[in-house]
């Protein structure tokens, strides 16, 4: 039996416990990569899409569709993922002494140009999913503020489940 005041001790540091083991995580805006693997999957992206008149992949949100998706529908591509981006930076240190987020703009092109050709399984995959967050719906956490469809030259966007026709039009009075 515990007295009141045993009881009110051990809840203390049984708080204090918590919180110390929850303060080690560090709060991220990812739900599945680390820092370094958004990095890395950041460079690789912009790659893909770079900017120009318009955003980057990036810039456009595309690591937000493709880190949201990795928790749900791409699950099976978590794995992909993981060893896939380790190999991109092992390959980038390998030939530049840095990290792939870490080095210029061609030496990114290089390295992407090289696991295009070493692993193109993982580029397609990487390549598939950065173009779906950049031309996809914004609902999905990519193509933000639809950015791809104006550049498009896209009025309205489309919107889910509603038809962007005038029914009025050819009615007969």
């Amino acid at each position: 039996m515990f007295t009141r005041r045993q009881f009110v001790a051990a809840s203390a540091m049984a708080g204090a416990a918590l919180a110390v083991g929850c303060a080690k995580r560090q709060r991220t805006p990812w739900e599945f990569l680390s820092e370094p693997e958004a990095r890395t999957l950041k460079a690789i992206c912009d790659q893909i899409v770079p900017a120009d008149d318009f955003p980057s992949a990036s810039q456009a949100g595309v690591l937000t569709y493709i880190d949201r998706q990795l928790v749900r529908h791409f699950r099976s591509y978590q794995e992909s993922y993981r060893r896939g981006l380790q190999q991109a930076n092992l390959l980038s240190k390998k030939r530049f002494g840095l990290d792939l987020a870490a080095a210029s703009p061609q030496q990114q092109f290089a390295i992407v140009s090289a696991i295009e050709k070493q692993d193109p399984h993982f580029f397609e995959l990487v390549r598939t999913h950065t173009l779906q967050g950049y031309y996809g719906s914004p609902r999905h956490g990519g193509n933000r503020d639809a950015v791809s469809w104006r550049m498009l030259g896209l009025a309205e966007p489309p919107l889910l489940g509603r038809a962007q026709y005038d029914l009025t039009a050819g009615k007969r009075s």
